[in-house]
């Protein structure tokens, strides 16, 4: 993989994993347009630098949100910071089922699945309408909204939907309020993040290459300072209920897509 494309790539997951248009998905449809011709386990590596960086870029963002919540568990009490982080372990329950039993499935979902892409963008697409038509309230996120929260971020490993876009429709659908909703979405995938990386590493099926640092750190500085502005930029958008231009986005793109694979079938 070559700097520019490095670049480009880097630029996309970093706006896409916070902006809600499915980083999966434009992933997939940036490796179909540059024509990425390397060989799984390269790409596989590439994609976790990228997550690796965006991941990095929310604690950034969330650091003071972080640090307060560290201090309030060491209160050892069943504190407000305690049960935020109860909720974000329930959340992570469903994911983490899909990914431990239903991986390869999964993983047979991506690697220029076009079409299933085009039509899983719709339907983000049909959530962020009626999320931005949702009021506002000042309701917290209970634990029973973690849950169901969770699973909607499951669902979104399919490449298509969107994990924000999901998980934070999700949120506001349910009757909370929409800052609380965009922060509790966007802490709540970095453990998972965190622990793909670990298993994929344990797993032994990445495949490292000298030649290729100069493409993974460019792509992992470009990820990390796309999504910087894109996690700060987001946070402000559903404060604002401002998320029906990303729903005409995903409609554009989805439908390009579906039509794309169409003539190429």
């Amino acid at each position: 993989m070559d700097i520019i494309d490095a670049i480009i790539l880097g630029i996309i997951q970093g706006l896409t994993e916070f902006l809600p248009v499915s980083s999966s998905g434009h992933l997939e449809l940036g490796k179909a347009i540059l024509g990425d011709n390397s060989i799984p386990e390269e790409s596989l590596l590439f994609t976790v630098v990228l997550h690796f960086a965006t991941a990095l870029s929310t604690i950034v963002i969330f650091r003071k949100d972080i640090l307060d919540i560290i201090k309030g568990i060491l209160k050892f009490k069943w504190n407000e910071d305690l049960q935020f982080v109860s909720k974000i372990a329930l959340s992570m329950i469903p994911a983490v089922v899909i990914g431990v039993f239903f991986e390869e499935q999964l993983e047979q979902l991506f690697g220029g699945n076009i079409l299933l892409v085009g039509w899983m963008l719709i339907i983000t697409a049909i959530l962020l309408f009626l999320a931005d038509k949702a009021k506002n309230t000042n309701k917290k996120v209970s634990f029973k909204n973690a849950f169901i929260i969770g699973i909607s971020q499951a669902i979104a490993m399919l490449p298509g939907i969107s994990r924000s876009g999901a998980t934070i429709s999700t949120s506001v659908l349910l009757g909370n309020d929409k800052t609380k909703a965009a922060r509790f979405s966007f802490l709540m995938v970095v453990p998972l993040i965190f622990g793909k990386i670990a298993k994929d590493i344990m797993s032994g099926d990445l495949t490292y290459d000298s030649q290729n640092f100069m493409s993974l750190s460019i792509g992992f500085i470009a990820a990390f300072i796309a999504g910087l502005f894109a996690c700060t930029w987001m946070i402000a958008l559903v404060k604002k209920s401002k998320l029906s231009y990303f729903a005409f986005y995903c409609i554009i793109v989805g439908i390009i897509a579906v039509v794309f694979s169409s003539l190429n079938a």
